[in-house]
């Protein structure tokens, strides 16, 4: 009885192995290739509030809402990128203008504002943000948390240039 040593198995990683590491022989970034843009999500823009002001804190805080801005496509972090954030917390409804607030991400697309505690709406605690200015294509998320305990919550973008 003989063995056979080629499987559909091992000829499909072996395939995967040279299409990322290429003629070269070099490993490349394979996840940044091709990054597809984030859709807007259903019912992200409740209560949106278009020109929303940059602050450092919204109300007493206690919870970070944190994440990244990418360009689709290649990856590339995207600095001094507006994200817009609201939220029904502690301090109030989504739709009071004191639970919303910007921030600008930094030199890595990396975004992080504090703001109150996060507790649920219509049965589900979570957070609504956006991207709104000209250069990309508008984008608005609504992540749900696991749990009304948690003091955190990311989202990603990644951007579609207008």
């Amino acid at each position: 009885m003989t063995i056979d040593l080629i499987t559909r198995r091992t000829l499909l990683a072996a395939g995967g192995a040279a299409a990322v590491t290429g003629v070269s022989g070099l490993l490349v970034p394979a996840s940044a290739q091709g990054l597809a843009p984030t859709r807007s999500m259903r019912g992200g823009s409740n209560n949106y509030r278009p020109g929303a002001p940059i602050v450092d804190r919204i109300g007493g805080g206690g919870f970070w809402m944190s994440g990244t801005v990418r360009r689709a496509g290649d990856g590339a972090p995207l600095a001094g990128q507006r994200i817009q954030i609201w939220a029904h917390t502690t301090e109030g409804h989504e739709r009071d203008a004191r639970s919303h607030g910007a921030t600008l991400t930094d030199a890595n697309g990396v975004f992080r504002l504090e703001m109150p505690q996060i507790v649920p709406a219509f049965g589900q605690p979570h957070a609504h943000l956006a991207y709104d200015s000209e250069d990309f294509e508008t984008v608005f998320l609504r992540p749900i948390m696991s749990s009304s305990k948690d003091t955190s919550l990311e989202a990603h973008f990644v951007l579609q240039p207008a």
